[in-house]
């Protein structure tokens, strides 16, 4: 259970109602239910149910060595019939993560008969506008929205997937989803986003992770699922029990050097090229190696380090950060010469309000900030966070993104 002890600090948190669920997901020929899987294994959610075709080998592995309690039950094939209701059995509710009609409608009967709730997530496309869906259903929500959630093709067949999308995706089901097992406040909209598709270039970037904690576990992982391969991963910290309920990649790496390990699991699961620095970031250190620059630490001192080194050395840096129930991604493009993300969120006015001299950290973060962190909010951060990067290489503003699960709307754009 030490794994588990930063998210149980969380005020009213309700670890035994996740023990104890047991949750079906209808899935697809995509990457969203495998994602989904791993980050709720990483949660503490013990009993998955699932019915799609395809579940990644690579991340179904991880899931099982990130919760030794998974009891995971697949089934290959669709969910084309209320005939294979009784796989789902005693679910305490349903996440439909597909992607056809006949599905979507299915389950919304299901709940609808049988008071259960539904969380359906997605991932669309239309011209060249890509974006997501996420809404909870129960029974009594018979809103128009709805009819934004059913699938326009009857049946199963090719349709958009997107990695980095999909891990968005999967940390917000997943956080709706939690909160119904919880019995806590669930969004009462639709939750929505939709952005330029971004066209791909020749370009490769080379690219510095400052973090190798939860964010930069997630956004490696992005990374790989979007064909970046040059990557250095900069982390001076080992890995403890307790880090393991969100860094999904160092689940049997506790005692080791994060950036270490984080590198080689990356490079023997994805193919890619990355490497480790055992390093923290420091004054005017050279990043003219580098094309972009990615902020996962987490101590305000070392962002605003990282703000002030990538605007004096004109580097795109994209900084991410989170809390239990919120995150914040705001992207500094240089050649717009705008605030820094330091400066837009206003970390140094915090940090000189507290009138205390940083600590020069020895060992891992979390034995000297032991605060209450969760999956969620570092998987959708850390999406959010790559997907930046993918729209300013194809000549898009990426604007700054806000999320807040307390809220209906749960993300907001730049303000």
């Amino acid at each position: 259970m030490n794994r588990l002890d930063r998210q149980m600090r969380i005020e009213g948190w309700n670890q035994p109602a996740l023990d104890r669920a047991r949750i079906g997901v209808v899935g697809d020929n995509d990457l969203l239910a495998s994602l989904f899987m791993l980050s709720a294994a990483a949660l503490g959610v013990n009993r998955l149910v699932v019915i799609g075709p395809y579940l990644d080998s690579r991340i179904e592995g991880i899931a099982f060595k990130v919760n030794p309690l998974l009891d995971l039950t697949h089934v290959e094939g669709l969910y084309t019939h209320s005939a294979l209701d009784d796989i789902f059995g005693r679910c305490d509710l349903m996440v439909d993560v597909s992607h056809f009609g006949l599905a979507n409608k299915l389950l919304l009967e299901k709940g609808f008969r049988e008071h259960l709730p539904v969380v359906r997530g997605f991932c669309h496309e239309t011209g060249d506008v890509q974006g997501f869906h996420v809404l909870t259903y129960f029974r009594g929500r018979e809103w128009r929205e709805l009819e934004q959630t059913v699938s326009s093709s009857s049946l199963p067949g090719k349709h958009f997937d997107d990695g980095v999308l999909d891990s968005i995706v999967a940390g917000i089901v997943l956080e709706e989803a939690s909160s119904v097992l919880m019995q806590r406040k669930v969004s009462n909209a639709l939750i929505s986003y939709r952005r330029e598709k971004p066209q791909a270039r020749g370009h490769r970037p080379e690219i510095l992770v400052v973090g190798a904690g939860a964010l930069g576990n997630f956004v490696g992982l992005g990374l790989a699922h979007s064909g970046f391969q040059r990557c250095t991963f900069m982390d001076p910290d080992v890995v403890e029990a307790t880090n393991l309920n969100r860094q999904i990649l160092l689940h049997d790496a506790v005692g080791q050097r994060k950036s270490e390990t984080l590198s080689a699991r990356l490079n023997d699961l994805f193919d890619m090229r990355s490497r480790a620095e055992v390093a923290y970031f420091q004054d005017h250190m050279d990043l003219s190696a580098y094309d972009v620059v990615f902020d996962c630490v987490d101590n305000f001192e070392t962002r605003i380090v990282l703000s002030e080194q990538c605007r004096v050395q004109g580097k795109v840096l994209i900084s991410g950060g989170t809390s239990p129930g919120a995150a914040q991604v705001v992207v500094y493009d240089p050649g717009k010469r705008g605030a820094t993300p330091a400066e837009l969120l206003g970390l140094p006015e915090i940090v000189r309000a507290r009138g205390e001299e940083s600590v020069l950290r020895r060992r891992a973060s979390c034995t000297y900030r032991p605060e209450p962190s969760v999956v969620m909010t570092n998987q959708i951060a850390a999406g959010f966070m790559v997907d930046a990067l993918r729209m300013l290489l194809s000549g898009q503003e990426a604007g700054n993104v806000f999320y807040d699960s307390s809220s209906d709307a749960k993300l907001q754009d730049d303000e």
